[in-house]
């Protein structure tokens, strides 16, 4: 029995950084659009930054979760 030839093809290569990406940009988005939302809900400058730190945890514990 032959054994079947296995090809090499780079978009097989470049998957984490097809992930990188979309990973980076959904995580800009979803924070940008958070801070926004909660700058346009009061001008206390401590709520904002607190909302966007809680908001970068998140989402990169969601990515993490999703990737593993």
């Amino acid at each position: 029995m032959r054994a079947l030839h296995k090809e090499n093809h780079l978009i097989e290569r470049i998957g984490w950084l097809r992930a990188a990406v979309l990973g980076a940009n959904d995580g800009l988005i979803s924070t940008s659009s958070l801070i926004v939302g909660v700058a346009a809900a009061t001008n206390a400058s401590h709520e904002i930054l607190v909302a966007g730190v809680a908001g970068l945890v998140a989402g990169a514990m969601s990515m993490a979760a999703g990737e593993y």
